[in-house]
């Protein structure tokens, strides 16, 4: 802790500090030049502007200091950061602080550095890439996140093949944050009462860029040793520590923001973890607004935004009603509502006491913007979640998607960096890329290959120099070591493949007929080659016999110099892949990727994706942009495994592999080059971050943020009223029934005529309507019928009727009761909903 507070620096040095603390360097490499110059081994190393500061003599920083080239690049740096701090962003140029004050973005992971390993895979990396994105458009948006003690383990490989684990510890002094000061001017610490003792938080910033993650931490000497480790591994195995995890980080992050008084009209939750987030937003606002809990509550989910990454239910965390309740006993004071009633929210039946509480069902109830992350798993979401709105149409779970996106100036290479810059500006990547197609086409294909070229070359220089290293950890003999030197060829079409190791991933299946893609690898004329990379959790031997599996097969002597399987696969590790590989093999089970953004990373460098049509690439993929495996169809795993394989190897020797070796006089591969071009210029803008983040500010933040304001005004009275409708229609509901309707042809369309008959509902809190289903990929058809005359002898029964045109048939039309309120979002709010018998 000292180290953070005390570091001296000449004053003709200080803006170091600030270059250091803002994770800005992490995709602007101005100041790369500096933090080697100050020691290049540090950097190599650490690749840590702040740990380099830590560590530097004071001989050293003297020496720096009385250096005026260094104080020039220094101060051309500072002022170029300044210069971006202070520059309006897209979201200010277009919309404003009037329109959104601010977001909070809860995660439990954040992919931003090495140097803050806070992150285990495709969420982090997300998270990580939405706040760098967040910065250049100058969007006002923060994060919440936990600071780990641990974090995810890393991976190391023994001399047998086998996948090892090590959790080193991350000494918060050597990383690029700073503690939170309270207003009393010492470090906040936001305290949280668990059954029998109250937890102590201490609250780190780090910069990043124009915006800024603060991150929760349990290891204060105040807590208990075992408290202290609940901010200990990300994702403990643990149940009832995962558990406290997601506790902190949605009670107690609500908390950072009532702490620093910051002006949150948002708040979105990045997967379920964080769901317990809007309880705690609406305690805060019924203490403050003197409203009732579920008033506030109706506020507070109005202003809630979440993204579901989860492709299957079981990915879920659910937890014990018993375990959950001895927490909220606690959490709940004995004027808000009782354990019970926030019970039933987590579960899809709330009557069912045995049913285990699941965090993702509070955040669909929690929230009234619910997202997928792409278009196929908008679907399969909507399955999902199909349990929480009973006897509705599946079209209509409100379940939307926002396709997940990369931050381009994170991955791009040095030399594709520079075509981009000619051809589209330095700036490309700080407002709406949408018209970066015709710049990209006017470079020439000399200009575009020789960029192929040094990418590939410089991943393959990266790629010998780890596996020296990891081949010397693993105790093998110097004369295999040695042999890393050689590895690859920077003229050989070269494959990438890094990705978790799991079942439904398959990493495995380009050696589903290891002697066929053998004969790839070794073919005299069109040679390929691959590098791989991935890790397995800890307790799935399936995953750790499928890394063996390929150490095994890149050591055979005929393949050696073609497969490469690097350790530890990391953000630093993936920046370098990305860069160089020419095509990226991405092989999931459909439907069991929720998107995947490793095939996106590699776009703006010119590289090609063979993939399974799931996720991000079912949505993205043409013929003339890349190549594709599978589909629907085969319902055995076996045979959709056989058939996915066959698929593959006949891309890669039909297709693939001669188009890359198919050259003019020129040694140009014409035919890949324009396939190169369009995938960069069509699917790079496409899914870059700014356009994945202005889809959320346009279709979630704004409308969120405006929702909320007026629930909130004069007193919170539409939130009061929407509180009072809902308890009406829910008590009343049981009394609606719908008489034998009546639909007649009429030119060009139908005429229906319906009784119904409302029992203790009110006229004005429901609609009726015919309903049809989509006809195949289109939107059902609903018809609403208008309330006529009162019938005669009845208590609250009228006849609605209306004419419509509609070129569908009477017998696809069903009548139904659905709730209404002009604030309400329905099935949202109030998933009831009543059908014709």
């Amino acid at each position: 802790m000292a180290a953070v507070l005390s570091l001296d620096l000449p004053d003709a040095l200080a803006d170091l500090r600030d270059l250091a603390l803002d994770l800005r360097w992490t995709w602007n490499h101005a100041a790369d030049a500096l933090w080697q110059e100050i020691d290049l081994e540090a950097w190599t190393r650490t690749r840590n502007p702040w740990t380099i500061l830590l560590n530097a003599s004071p001989t050293r920083l003297r020496d720096l200091a009385a250096d005026g080239s260094f104080r020039a690049h220094l101060g051309r740096v500072a002022a170029a950061r300044r210069a971006y701090l202070e520059r309006p962003g897209w979201f200010s140029s277009t919309y404003g602080a009037p329109a959104l004050t601010g977001v909070a973005y809860f995660s439990m992971e954040f992919g931003l550095s090495d140097a803050l390993p806070l992150y285990a895979g495709g969420l982090g990396i997300l998270a990580g890439d939405l706040l760098k994105t967040v910065s250049d458009l100058g969007v006002p948006l923060i994060g919440i996140g936990l600071l780990y003690q641990e974090g995810y383990f890393r991976q190391t490989i023994g001399a047998d093949g086998w996948q090892r684990e090590a959790n080193p510890y991350n000494e918060p002094a050597t990383m690029p944050i700073r503690p939170v000061l309270g207003r009393d001017g010492a470090w906040l610490r936001i305290p949280l009462d668990l059954p029998g003792r109250t937890l102590f938080l201490r609250v780190w910033h780090a910069a990043v860029g124009r915006t800024t993650l603060y991150l929760l931490d349990s290891n204060d000497p105040l807590n208990s040793a075992i408290d202290r480790g609940i901010t200990g591994k990300l994702y403990d195995d643990g149940g009832e520590v995962r558990l406290l995890q997601e506790i902190v980080l949605g009670v107690a992050g609500w908390r950072v923001v009532e702490a620093l008084q910051l002006n949150i009209d948002v708040c979105h939750i990045n997967e379920g973890h964080a769901a317990l987030v809007t309880l705690e937003r609406a305690r805060h606002l019924a203490r403050r607004s003197g409203i009732g809990f579920w008033d506030a509550w109706s506020a507070a989910r109005a202003g809630t935004v979440f993204t579901t990454h989860t492709p299957v239910a079981a990915g879920f965390d659910r937890y014990p009603s018993e375990l959950i309740a001895r927490y909220l006993g606690v959490l709940l004071s004995k004027n808000e509502p009782a354990v019970a009633e926030i019970l039933a929210l987590g579960r899809a039946s709330g009557r069912d006491e045995c049913e285990p509480f699941n965090m993702a069902y509070l955040a669909v109830r929690s929230s009234l913007a619910s997202f997928g992350v792409s278009r196929l798993h908008e679907r399969v979401s909507r399955n999902i979640f199909r349990p929480l709105f009973p006897r509705w149409p599946l079209s209509e779970v409100p379940i939307d998607h926002v396709t997940n996106a990369v931050h381009v100036p994170s991955w791009d290479s040095i030399a594709a960096d520079r075509i981009w810059t000619v051809g589209c500006g330095k700036d490309r990547w700080l407002g709406m890329p949408d018209e970066l197609s015709q710049s990209i086409a006017a470079t020439s294909d000399q200009e575009l290959w020789a960029m192929r070229g040094d990418s590939r070359r410089e991943m393959i220089e990266s790629v010998r120099q780890r596996l020296e290293i990891h081949l010397a950890a693993r105790g093998l003999p110097a004369a295999v070591v040695a042999q890393s030197s050689s590895v690859l060829d920077p003229n050989v079409l070269t494959l990438g493949f890094a990705r978790r190791f799991t079942a439904y991933k398959r990493p495995n299946l380009l050696l589903h007929d290891d002697r066929r893609f053998g004969r790839l690898l070794v073919d005299d004329q069109r040679p390929v080659q691959i590098v791989i990379a991935g890790k397995a959790h800890p307790s799935d031997e399936d995953g750790k016999r499928m890394i063996q599996a390929w150490l095994l097969f890149a050591r055979r002597t005929e393949f050696r110099h073609r497969v490469v399987f690097l350790e530890d696969y990391d953000i630093t590790l993936a920046e370098e892949l990305v860069k160089g590989v020419d095509v990226w093999i991405n092989t999931p089970r459909r439907p069991w990727e929720a998107c995947g953004t490793s095939g996106m990373k590699i776009l703006a460098n010119g590289g090609l994706n063979l993939s399974a049509l799931d996720g991000w690439w079912e949505e993205a993929y043409a013929p003339e942009l890349g190549w594709a495996i599978g589909g629907a169809g085969r319902s055995r795993e076996e045979d959709v495994d056989a058939g996915d394989a066959e698929a593959l190897y006949a891309r890669l020797e039909v297709e693939v592999v001669p188009e890359f070796y198919d050259r003019d006089l020129e040694g140009l591969p014409r035919r890949w080059l324009a396939r190169m071009r369009r995938s960069m210029s069509l699917l790079s803008p496409r899914y870059c971050g700014a356009r994945m983040l202005r889809e959320y500010v346009t279709r979630a933040y704004l409308p969120a943020a405006e929702r909320v304001r007026e629930r909130l005004a004069d007193g919170a009275q539409r939130a009061k009223s929407l509180a009072l409708w809902e308890h009406r229609v829910r008590r009343g509901w049981g009394s609606l029934h719908i008489g034998t309707p009546a639909v007649d042809s009429i030119d060009r369309g139908l005429h229906f005529t319906v009784p119904i008959y409302l029992g203790d509902i009110a006229p004005d809190d429901v609609r009726v309507e015919a309903y049809a289903d989509p006809c195949e990929d289109g939107a059902p058809e609903i018809i609403e019928l208008a309330r006529g005359e009162p019938i005669a002898g009845t208590a609250s029964g009228y006849i609605y009727a209306t004419a419509a045109r509609t070129s569908r048939p009477p017998e696809h039309f069903t009548v139904r009761v659905v709730p209404y309120h002009p604030s309400a979002r329905i099935p949202s709010e109030l998933a009831l909903i009543l059908w014709q018998k």
